[in-house]
């Protein structure tokens, strides 16, 4: 259970439904938005001061039930609700991320060789990738290991082809929390801290504590031979571990489509 972490998310999750959604009226004395302690506490059947210690980092473990019934009445998302039991202690840890990719996904990544692919950790570090996604992105073997990593190009001058910069910005932060890997691994913890007194805009983002584990993207970038291209990214788990294949796909007929086409002949006719 992570106590500091419980409470700040529930003062968040609070403060962003509008009374009415719960089913009560909104009046005209309310200072702040969202829904007072003591409505929470009565739309979850606990007691206020049960609940304003959760808020205040000082209560015991909630139980199980508890936690449902807070989710419920603060309208969480799955991923949020999944996000709420990790942090009061109702799943296991988690085992820490492999540092090596497994050699049955390293054999995968060279079959598909007609989409860009690459498998990242939950620090969105570029782990392992294909031929089709050097020929995209730049072989990222080039960069120190350290520059590997999807969030620091996107709060610390991002390729152009990432594209729609705001929204995959706000997406993979939501993501990185979203792990439950913050703040109980100190290497998230680092990375996070590292990032926050960087960009701004990653520390605004973090503070809003947006969960939402990344399934499905569209980046929309320009390549520098293809031109513009629009680009559906399938994040997809990985068994075994906490690695995830990102997979570049486009519409068939579409221009799009053409353009990976022929970047996979022009990858093909390159050296190998």
């Amino acid at each position: 259970m992570n106590k500091d972490e419980l409470g700040s998310f529930l003062r968040s999750r609070r403060g962003r439904v509008r009374p009415e959604e719960a089913g009560l009226a909104p009046g005209r004395r309310r200072q702040t938005p969202g829904l007072r302690r003591e409505e929470v506490a009565l739309l979850a059947g606990i007691s206020v001061d049960y609940y304003i210690r959760l808020e205040q980092g000082r209560g015991p473990q909630p139980s199980a039930q508890v936690l449902v019934a807070l989710s419920r009445t603060l309208r969480l998302t799955g991923d949020e609700h999944d996000y709420l039991l990790r942090m009061g202690g109702q799943t296991p840890p988690r085992a820490g991320p492999a540092p090596e990719v497994p050699k049955n996904v390293l054999r995968l990544l060279e079959r598909l060789d007609e989409v860009p692919a690459v498998v990242v950790n939950v620090c969105w570090d570029l782990l392992a990738w294909n031929r089709m996604l050097v020929a995209l992105i730049g072989d990222p073997a080039a960069k120190p290991r350290r520059q590997r990593n999807t969030l620091r190009w996107l709060f610390g001058g991002a390729p152009a082809l990432l594209g729609n910069h705001a929204g995959l910005a706000r997406q993979a932060v939501a993501d990185l929390r979203a792990s439950g890997r913050y703040p109980d691994d100190p290497e998230v913890r680092q990375f996070v801290d590292e990032l926050a007194a960087a960009s701004p805009l990653f520390a605004e983002l973090w503070a809003a504590q947006d969960i939402e584990v990344q399934r499905t993207v569209t980046k929309r970038a320009v390549h520098p031979v293809m031109g513009e291209m629009e680009l559906d990214c399938d994040i997809l788990p990985l068994p075994g571990g906490e690695h995830r294949i990102v997979i570049y796909t486009a519409a068939p007929g579409t221009p799009s489509h053409h353009a990976l086409q022929r970047l996979r002949s022009l990858s093909d006719s390159g050296p190998s």
